[in-house]
């Protein structure tokens, strides 16, 4: 996220910034048909964020997702972080899912309206994420090889979804996801672990976001935030929906934690 330059207000944007990205990155962990769900998110156990899911299946071979993100408490105070992000694309039995648009709208700080837009582009055997023309982004994207065969962050944790329904496809129940966000491209490593009873009514997942590209400033608006591998533990329902229970992610020595809280029989239903 962008932060600004003075001294004063660099580390309390960062924090800010981290925390709203970190929300924006652990935020899209469920698929199902036509679906709002709420959550609740608590850094250092203190109120930290609000979070909307709707889930749309257009059919059986689209989707359609939307995350509602905003920040309270202290962090609403560090970055008045507001955002909504929307991702299509396909569905087929047989492969993971495949984006065709990504939009995301936020305002932070001082900076309103900023927005991220990228359409999928195939071309020479690959796919290229390319900018739209809402992008409002002033640097120059990352090289093409580190925007091809990607997904965006909602689609990703389609691809995480789909890959805790089939851990067979790997012997040890491990799977990557690559992802560009615009600015950045990162890897998710996910780890399924064992149960400890097999009747648990829950899959606990360990995942490790790791850096690839766009994390020192040569094409991010983020300065130069933290590229260590940063670990997420997430808690799914074991079912066929693989619905998030709860998402914790270390910010700043600190866990910020996701929970469930409810779901909703559409958006006017849900609390305010």
């Amino acid at each position: 996220m962008p932060i600004d330059r003075g001294t004063g207000s660099r580390h309390r944007c960062r924090l800010g910034g981290l925390l709203a990205a970190a929300l924006l990155s652990i935020a899209t962990s469920a698929r199902a048909d036509d679906v709002v769900a709420v959550y609740a998110a608590y850094w250092a156990g203190l109120p930290a964020g609000e979070i909307r899911l709707k889930l749309h299946a257009n059919g059986a071979a689209a989707y359609r997702d939307e995350i509602e993100i905003r920040t309270t408490g202290l962090p609403a105070l560090l970055s008045r972080f507001r955002a909504t992000a929307v991702a299509q694309g396909s569905l087929a039995a047989d492969r993971p899912a495949e984006p065709s648009h990504y939009d995301a709208t936020y305002d932070l700080w001082k900076r309103r309206n900023s927005r991220i837009s990228m359409r999928f582009v195939a071309r020479a055997g690959a796919v290229i994420a390319e900018r739209g023309p809402d992008d409002t982004s002033h640097k120059p994207p990352l090289a093409e090889k580190f925007r091809s065969n990607i997904v965006d962050p909602v689609t990703a944790f389609e691809r995480v979804r789909s890959a805790l329904l089939a851990p067979r496809h790997s012997a040890d129940g491990s799977f990557a996801v690559p992802v560009y966000d615009g600015a950045r491209r990162f890897d998710i490593l996910g780890h399924i672990l064992p149960k400890k009873d097999a009747n648990e009514g829950t899959l606990r997942v360990e995942l490790t976001l790791r850096a690839i590209a766009g994390f020192k400033g040569e094409s991010s608006d983020d300065g130069d935030p933290n590229s260590a591998p940063r670990k997420v533990d997430l808690l799914v329902t074991d079912d066929a929906r693989m619905m998030p229970l709860s998402i914790t992610v270390p910010v700043f020595f600190m866990p910020l934690v996701v929970q469930f809280v409810q779901f909703c029989g559409s958006p006017e239903t849900c609390p305010g």
